[in-house]
């Protein structure tokens, strides 16, 4: 079992919701962050007054998937939240040791 860290554009989430419904996924968690990395931000002006914008809003996505789903589940992430362009994100991988669900108390992959 392995959990999927997406960082993905906001405008992108939707896209990648659907095309992980496409391929059989049932659950995710989605979190609103703020970060940057090689765009290091950028400057805006508000009311005459020049400002540093150094973290950009980002979406996190959080996904547990079985090994058998692991690679195709990466390629549909890598796929829909593509834009081409500086800053489209980055995915991690972990291994997973246990799952539990608590409403049942199943374990392991019948968790996910």
């Amino acid at each position: 079992m392995q959990l999927i860290t997406a960082i993905i554009k906001p405008f992108k989430i939707d896209d990648v919701r659907d095309a992980l419904s496409g391929i059989g996924i049932q659950g995710m968690t989605v979190t609103e962050v703020k970060g940057f990395g090689r765009q290091k931000g950028h400057t805006e002006l508000y009311r005459g007054a020049e400002y540093n914008v150094d973290f950009l809003p980002k979406i996190k996505i959080e996904v547990a998937v079985t090994n058998d789903l692991l690679d195709q589940t990466i390629e549909a992430i890598a796929q829909s939240a593509n834009s081409g362009k500086v800053g489209d994100g980055k995915i991690f991988v972990v291994e997973l040791s246990q799952v539990i669900r608590i409403r049942t108390g199943e374990t392991g992959e019948d968790a996910i």
